[in-house]
């Protein structure tokens, strides 16, 4: 029965009889829970994947891969293909958990000690204040490219914070979620519209298909493998599973085409832009600034070549890959926020074992919640500070640590959740489940290795 869950990478059938009658129960919240009509998995139902494939990706992620293709040209492709499969593996598992156990996934943490909310705690904050202002001024660059006789970066970095907030603030689940389409549809037209203009070499692109390592690759392998759309969002997908109204097990099939869907999606984003850093960039031997800034330098250099109305489509592109990702964390690590405080208040009034269910996300009480709000603020004022000051090195580096672990944990504390008797035996993982994420938590170890040697100590 085990083995059945490893569909969830494969068909996307469950362990079956349950899911595909609608006739038996599932323990969820330590009592049987009848199961709801049985659901056929189905083009219609697709939003969540959507929305962490929005969110997970953006400007930064989008310029390493543009540097990993300028540099190794169509070599690492490869590597692009197996990164699609690393984050399907890994969202499967946490729609996975909230599915077959009706709780939301900071209560399956809570159940492994407290040392992961001690974790998360410290991390929710810490992170929250500096993302803040690195997705505000994200979103803000390309405005500031497309009119720039108007107000200054800084300015441009408020107003789309207070955007953001205004509209995830009055919004629920329902709107958000066609904003995000509407956005995600944005980004995939551009991008693939920039790589189709460029020219790619299919045959070359072919080739790279094939496993190399050129010299002083691996560094560039392992970030297109676990970095692009590698975040705390991927976490933040069981609870966009729940928000959508998917709430058991019933919905497996449904969540699994969803979760692929998503980063097939993120794996085009991926290779268009390997495509236009091997042909843009790779031929001419042009570097482009790290960071979000590198997307301007790329604005450019299209300009330079195709014309001013390439270029200003590529930047309204460039805005919805960061706007995406800064509306895409306002509400899901939000409600992430809201369910790790409701378990707290819980606890402290005795109302049993404290646990939040699925249900709750469900029904939008959280996106109400004084927590969910109170995240929403410290996400949107606090870190407009930053944007008149260097970020202090002290902060720098603690963000850097904690940023750093946030995947190996999620990945290995999957695999501990879903191997023990916290998961209804015939969702448990199977081989190839726990063969997938033990190798995504490897490679975000060696990937947080990396990242701690760069900070600035």
């Amino acid at each position: 029965m085990a083995e059945a869950t490893d569909s969830g990478i494969g068909s996307g059938t469950g362990s079956g009889a349950g899911t595909d009658t609608g006739s038996g129960t599932v323990t969820g919240s330590g009592a049987d829970t009848p199961h709801a009509r049985p659901r056929k998995s189905s083009w219609t139902y697709i939003g969540p994947g959507i929305v962490v494939a929005a969110t997970g990706v953006g400007a930064g992620d989008l310029v390493a891969t543009l540097i990993a293709g300028s540099k190794f040209g169509y070599t690492l492709m490869w590597a692009a293909v197996i990164g699609c499969v690393v984050k399907i593996s890994l969202a499967e598992a946490a729609g996975r958990w909230h599915l077959a156990t009706g709780r939301t996934l900071f209560d399956g943490w809570r159940s492994l000690g407290p040392w992961t909310t001690v974790y998360f705690a410290i991390y929710v904050v810490v992170w929250g204040f500096i993302y803040g202002a690195t997705a505000m001024s994200s979103s803000a660059l390309p405005i500031v490219a497309l009119f720039p006789d108007g107000p200054n970066l800084r300015t441009w970095a408020i107003i789309t914070g207070l955007i953001g907030l205004a509209f995830v603030w009055f919004n629920r689940y329902a709107v958000f979620e066609k904003v995000m389409t509407v956005l995600i549809g944005v980004m995939f037209v551009v991008v693939v519209y920039v790589a189709v203009r460029v020219g790619p070499d299919v045959g070359a692109s072919f080739a790279g298909l094939a496993p190399v390592l050129p010299d002083g690759s691996l560094l560039y392998t392992l970030g297109l493998i676990g970095g692009v759309g590698g975040t705390i969002t991927m976490a933040a997908y069981g609870y966009w599973v729940n928000a959508k109204g998917w709430t058991n097990s019933s919905w497996m099939k449904v969540m699994r085409l969803d979760n692929r869907v998503a980063y097939i999606t993120t794996g085009i984003f991926v290779v268009a832009m390997l495509v236009v850093g091997a042909e843009l960039l790779h031929s001419s031997h042009i570097a482009l600034t790290k960071g979000d800034r590198g997307l301007i330098d790329l604005g450019v250099i299209l300009e330079d070549r195709y014309g001013a109305t390439t270029a200003k489509l590529f930047l309204v592109g460039f805005f919805a890959t960061s706007f995406s990702s800064l509306i895409g964390v306002w509400n899901g690590v939000s409600l992430m926020f809201a369910d790790f405080v409701d378990r707290f208040r819980r606890e402290g009034a005795g109302a049993g074992d404290g646990a939040s269910t699925v249900e709750e996300v469900a029904a939008g009480t959280k996106e109400h919640s004084l927590p969910f709000r109170a995240y929403l603020l410290w996400l949107t004022f606090p870190p407009m500070t930053l944007l008149w000051l260097d970020q202090p090195f002290g902060l720098v580096v603690v963000y850097g640590v904690l940023g750093a672990f946030f995947m190996p944990f999620l990945a290995l504390t999957l695999v501990w959740l879903l191997n023990s008797s916290r998961t209804p035996r015939e969702w448990r993982n199977g081989l190839l489940s726990n063969t997938m994420l033990v190798a995504a938590g490897l490679l975000f170890v060696v990937l947080c290795v990396q990242q701690l040697r760069e900070l600035p100590w």
